[in-house]
């Protein structure tokens, strides 16, 4: 009698216009579906681990990272919606309930993007900063990549929260446009070094303590910073150059030069006779290929000059160092003043014949 007294109690005392019976089964529904949803992201984030524990690959460690990123709160109302379904409701509340459900589902694909962008970061951070010479540089440019990337996904997420709400987000994004690109405007300069910085970062064409050249500046590389790039010339001196005209310039960086093509030529007087002509190239090739720290590639008789017999020779250097480059060219230039000496060849220098007709004849000078 009292479970009857109590059913017929339940079914005739309404609330939001349901009995009371309705809401009690979308509770238990809500309740089972919570405890489910919270057992299944529990395995699969044990699974994950576990998984992450017997690979080397990252892939499976970015799962379980994102995974990580799923809000109770959010599962909490998953499931009170999940309850409400059960529930007859009135057709009005129908739209409400859907939009409930992208709510949730946005706010919690963006918990997940945001903590993907966060993985995907720490990943670089980590691969980037033990080889770094400047990891203040890979920092703050990791910073200034997730505030840009987090910004990006939320700005999503709120424009289809939005759209979905029936707001029309279409003068909204043009005013967010043209407030975009007047503050563009305004700091121009200033994003473009940081977004130059970054490309350094990323790229590395140059790191601290290389030695580059950009144009008529040559230094080694001291310092790179957000907005300025600092090298020490060979003079002694500090060069501050913006990070974004650094980048708009040809960078020669001779701290990864691995070897050197030196090209050089020389001359010899006309009146060395072809057999002496001939002697020249192996004679050159003979005191390259003395140095194990050379290369000979070739030496050629290359043209007849103005005032002499043009020779043309190619050798690589083994060792990037420039004194090394400049202590074998001095060795070669004394051998050849030894060796051209000893066939009796002469160095050319500018010489000229200048004959001049006049009226008691020709004179020649």
């Amino acid at each position: 009698m009292n479970l009857s007294y109590f059913a017929d109690t339940l079914r005739g005392t309404l609330l939001l216009g349901l009995p009371l019976s309705q809401w009690l089964w979308g509770l238990l529904v809500a309740c089972v579906a919570y405890l489910l949803l919270t057992l299944l992201l529990r395995v699969a984030v044990s699974r994950a681990g576990r998984l992450a524990q017997r690979t080397t690959t990252r892939i499976d460690d970015f799962l379980v990272s994102v995974l990580a990123g799923t809000n109770r709160w959010l599962i909490l109302l998953a499931a009170m919606l999940i309850g409400l379904g059960a529930v007859d409701l009135p057709d009005r509340w129908h739209s409400r309930v859907e939009h409930l459900w992208f709510l949730a589902l946005a706010l919690q694909m963006g918990l997940w993007m945001n903590r993907a962008v966060q993985a995907g970061l720490a990943a670089y951070h980590q691969r980037h900063i033990a080889g770094s010479a400047n990891p203040q540089q890979v920092s703050a440019a990791g910073t200034l990549m997730a505030w840009g990337l987090t910004t990006l996904v939320w700005a999503v997420v709120l424009l289809s929260i939005l759209a979905n709400l029936g707001v029309n987000i279409t003068a909204f994004v043009a005013s967010l446009g043209v407030g975009g690109i007047a503050i563009a405007l305004a700091v121009q300069n200033i994003l473009g070094d940081l977004f130059a910085s970054v490309s350094i970062a990323v790229d590395k064409p140059f790191e601290v303590g290389d030695f580059i050249v950009i144009g008529s500046t040559a230094g080694t590389v001291e310092r790179i910073g957000l907005k300025t790039t600092r090298i020490r010339s060979l003079q002694g001196e500090q060069i501050v150059m913006s990070n974004t005209e650094l980048l708009k310039q040809t960078i020669n960086n001779y701290k990864r030069l691995q070897t050197r093509r030196i090209v050089f030529g020389f001359g010899i007087t006309y009146d060395a006779s072809a057999e002496q002509a001939a002697q020249v190239p192996g004679i050159v090739q003979r005191i390259v290929q003395d140095s194990e720290r050379l290369k000979f590639d070739r030496a050629h008789f290359k043209a007849f000059g103005e005032s002499s017999l043009d020779y043309e020779v190619v050798y690589i250097v083994q060792d990037p160092g420039f004194n090394v480059y400049m202590d074998e060219q001095q060795r070669i230039n004394l051998a050849l003043m030894r060796e051209l000496a000893a066939i009796r060849v002469q160095f050319a220098f500018p010489t000229r014949t200048v004959i001049v007709q006049g009226p008691m004849g020709v004179a020649q000078a």
